[in-house]
C-alpha cells in the first residue's frame, strides 16, 4: 500500500500536474486511510480492499476526532473519500487488481446558503478605502479588481505587473487544476488600475505589495518578500467590510460570488459564467443559478400577491 501511495503521489505531481497544497493535501487524506487500514487489516494488501472495508472506514471518519477534538464535517470527510477514490483510479488504470473506483460513493455533503452583496453593498465596500493615500489607493484597486474579474484570492495574489495588458483590459492566469483562461477587466476597474500603477516606483514585479509605513522603500524586502499574502488580501476585505457596515461576513470568495451572481441577474448565460470563473464543469457554476432566476420570483409573485 505504502509503495502504491507513494507512485501515486508521483503521478498526481509529474503527470497530472497538480498543485502543491492539492498534494499535500491527497498525502494527508491517504496517510490518514492508510494508518487505519493497517492498523485494522495489518495482514492484508490493497489488492484485498473491499466495499465492507471502505464502508467501516467511512464510519471511522464519521466518529473521527482532529487535533482539536472536533469531529470531520460531512463536506471534509468527502475530501477523504474522493482522495481514495481518486487512488484507486489510479490503480485500475495501472493493472493493480482492487475495489473498483465506482463502488465507493461519497458522503452527501451539507447544503449551504450563498452568500453574496447586491450592488449597493458591493459599491459601499469599493468605496471604503482613503484613495488619498496609497494603502488606500492600493485597496480601493484591489476590491475593484476582485469584483471585476471574480478571480479566487490565490489568483489574485500571485498576479505581477507585466502580465497586465491594460489596453485591451484582459490577462491570463493559470488557475485552479493549472487550467489556463483569460480574465477580463472592467473599464472601471482598469481605471484604478491605472492610478495605483502610476504611483508605483518600487522596482518590485508584484502587482499587489505591502505599503511600508514609513513610506521608504527597503531594498532588503527583496522581489517575493514584498508581495502582499493571501492573507494580507482577505485582512483588506475584512477591513473595509467593518468600515462599510455590512450586516455579513465579507471574504474574497463572497465577491467571486456577487461577480457570478450580478453577472448571472444581467442576463449572462451559464457557459459564460463558467468559463470567467475557471470551473471545470459547469454543475460547479448551477449553485448560483437558485439565486439569480428571475423566472422564479415571477412566478411566486404571480401566485403570491
Amino acid at each position: 500500500l505504502r509503495v502504491h501511495m507513494r507512485r501515486y503521489l508521483s503521478f498526481i505531481e509529474v503527470e497530472k500536474n497538480y498543485s502543491k497544497f492539492t498534494i499535500r493535501n491527497y498525502s494527508h487524506y491517504l496517510k490518514i486511510f492508510r494508518d487505519w487500514f493497517e492498523k485494522h487489516y495489518a495482514q492484508e494488501y490493497i489488492e484485498k480492499l473491499t466495499s465492507d472495508m471502505v464502508r467501516r472506514y467511512r464510519l471511522y471518519l464519521k466518529h473521527f476526532e482532529g487535533s482539536q477534538g472536533k469531529h470531520l464535517s460531512p463536506t471534509t470527510q468527502s475530501y477523504y473519500v474522493i482522495a481514495l477514490r481518486a487512488f484507486l483510479k489510479y490503480c485500475s488504470k495501472k493493472g493493480i487488481k482492487t475495489l473498483s473506483p465506482e463502488k465507493v460513493d461519497l458522503p452527501k455533503g451539507e447544503d449551504h446558503a450563498i452568500k453574496f452583496l447586491d450592488r449597493d453593498q458591493v459599491e459601499r465596500l469599493l468605496t471604503s478605502p482613503d484613495t488619498s493615500t496609497m494603502s488606500g489607493l492600493r485597496d480601493r484597486t484591489i476590491l475593484e479588481v476582485l469584483f471585476s474579474t471574480g478571480l479566487r484570492v490565490s489568483e489574485l495574489a500571485k498576479l505581477n505587473i507585466d502580465k497586465i495588458d491594460l489596453k485591451e483590459r484582459e490577462f491570463g492566469i493559470i488557475g485552479k487544476g493549472r487550467r489556463a483562461r483569460v480574465v477580463f477587466l472592467s473599464e472601471r476597474a482598469t481605471d484604478w488600475l491605472n492610478r495605483y500603477l502610476a504611483t508605483r516606483v518600487d522596482p518590485y514585479q508584484a502587482l499587489w505589495i505591502r505599503i511600508p509605513k514609513s513610506g521608504e522603500w527597503d531594498p532588503a524586502m527583496g522581489g517575493e518578500r514584498a508581495r502582499l499574502s493571501v492573507r494580507g488580501i482577505q485582512r483588506i476585505v475584512e477591513k473595509y467590510r467593518r468600515s462599510a457596515g455590512l450586516p455579513i461576513k465579507v471574504s474574497p470568495h463572497v465577491l467571486r460570488h456577487s461577480f457570478a451572481t450580478t453577472l448571472l441577474q444581467q442576463g449572462a448565460d451559464l457557459r459564460s459564467v463558467q468559463e470567467m470563473l475557471g470551473h471545470k464543469n459547469v454543475a460547479t457554476t448551477q449553485i448560483y443559478t437558485h439565486v439569480t432566476n428571475p423566472q422564479l420570483k415571477q412566478i411566486h409573485d404571480k401566485y403570491l400577491k
